[in-house]
């Protein structure tokens, strides 16, 4: 898989796997939501002796303004520099010598922090955890030495990455609304603009109780858990509703397609990508089981036409983008040396169109469902995997029990689903193309 397809779906959704174990047919959990607003998610599971804490909230880089890009991502390291009781550097220092593991994401819909700990650290994480709600240290110090990490982190990223720049003009060619349109990691003038006024204003608007959500998956008691976080998290003033960004995207009327140069790269590259529907609809399911059926493993039709058959790529794959908002389906293909991208174009739009005209075969929605089953099963016999997905699907779509509902929704697809999704998406009027060429061929090709 090309690294930018990789990358694709490491910013949609993370899934760390915590402590291994059976996975469950059903994760039970309850919900309570504090005095302040905070949404509290406990699932108790004993099977081995290690807990999982995880805090979402409900802002990611769709929540920018313009002149500030890559603000929720800079937010987010800032979290690790230190609160009132809590030394810059010290929550590292505190998980990983207790024998833990944590980090923290930003995506275009939310920012999520999370650690997995031996059982009887959890007041610790809840200490930790609130204590950073509560009382984050913001100076200017910090906020220049986190703009400079960022910057780093975009350098080696984006700027100096075979195909980075690329995925970050696919979203500007792909959405019209800012709050998609623009990379989560921002550029350099916008984080450069940042100012310690508006991290100040940030974390008042943002990082409080009531656009939260903790959840807490593992070996623990239920009662004194919850003592413990009504302890640490309720005295927690609540704020004012931060504002909600509209998400509606114009139907688009025409391809898109753009042909950039890249000094890095080494072949021809191509996004392919048409524009689909919000997370959690029924066509979101058809639409990755096609997603399977096109470019999921070596059995899928893509590799086995572009790859195998045509000789036309040196790797091909996709992706199918879930989002509050609009989200696609993305496929990646990169060329094998002299072959040239109109004609792996020509053989892609003809799997396309065969699909269209003809149901798939009993045996790969049956694939395709069976791939999904053990992706999502295998994602959440980790406690990290499950504390994630509680919160995610509660930031997203307002529904916890999503992770016990979503494998029904991908069983209910049928094959008339899935050719009326790909001849309702997948249609050139809704395509975007991105063609990346080695700067020293820029018109090879083409």
């Amino acid at each position: 898989m090309p690294r930018t397809l990789a990358a694709f779906a490491l910013l949609s959704l993370s899934l760390c796997c915590g402590s291994a174990s059976a996975a469950p047919d059903r994760v039970e959990f309850t919900e309570t939501t504090l005095k302040n607003g905070l949404r509290v998610q406990l699932a108790p599971d004993s099977t081995a002796p290690v807990i999982a804490l995880h805090i979402a909230y409900d802002v990611g880089s769709k929540d920018e303004r313009k002149g500030l890009t890559g603000f929720a991502h800079l937010f987010e390291h800032m979290m690790f520099k230190g609160s009132e009781n809590v030394g810059d550097g010290e929550h590292f220092y505190q998980i990983f010598t207790s024998g833990g593991v944590m980090n923290g994401t930003t995506s275009p819909d939310m920012t999520n922090y999370y650690e997995t700990l031996p059982a009887n650290q959890l007041e610790m994480a809840l200490f930790l955890e609130a204590d950073r709600m509560r009382s984050l240290e913001i100076t200017q110090e910090k906020l220049d030495n986190q703009r400079h990490a960022v910057q780093e982190e975009r350098r080696l990223r984006i700027d100096n990455q075979p195909y980075g720049r690329s995925f970050e003009r696919l979203g500007e060619l792909l959405y019209d609304n800012f709050a998609y349109k623009h990379s989560t990691i921002g550029s350099m003038e916008d984080l450069n603009a940042a100012s310690i006024e508006d991290v100040d204003e940030f974390f008042k608007t943002y990082y409080a109780p009531n656009n939260a959500v903790l959840s807490l998956v593992g070996d623990f008691e239920p009662d004194e858990a919850m003592r413990l976080i009504r302890k640490y998290f309720e005295p927690i003033p609540r704020q004012p509703e931060p504002p909600r960004v509209d998400l509606k995207e114009p139907q688009q009327t025409a391809e898109r397609r753009e042909t950039i140069s890249d000094p890095l790269a080494r072949l021809p590259h191509a996004f392919i990508v048409y524009k689909t529907v919000p997370g959690n609809t029924p066509d979101q399911y058809a639409l990755e089981v096609l997603g399977s059926v096109l470019f999921g493993g070596d059995s899928s039709r893509l590799y086995q036409k572009l790859n195998k058959e045509l000789e036309l790529v040196a790797g091909i794959g996709g992706f199918v983008d879930e989002r509050i908002g609009t989200g696609s389906l993305r496929i990646s293909a990169t060329m094998r040396p002299g072959r040239e991208i109109k004609d792996m174009e020509a053989a892609l739009y003809e799997e396309i169109e065969r699909i269209q005209r003809e149901p798939i075969a009993a045996w790969e929605l049956e694939k395709a469902k069976n791939s999904t089953r053990y992706g999502y099963y295998s994602a959440i016999r980790g406690t990290q995997s499950r504390a994630m997905l509680l919160g995610a699907f509660t930031i997203k779509f307002n529904d916890p029990n999503l992770i016990n509902t979503r494998m029904q929704k991908v069983e209910a697809v049928t094959a008339a689903d899935v050719q009326r999704v790909a001849r309702q998406y997948l249609r050139e009027r809704n395509r975007t193309v991105l063609i990346t060429m080695p700067a020293a061929a820029a018109t090879a090709g083409l």
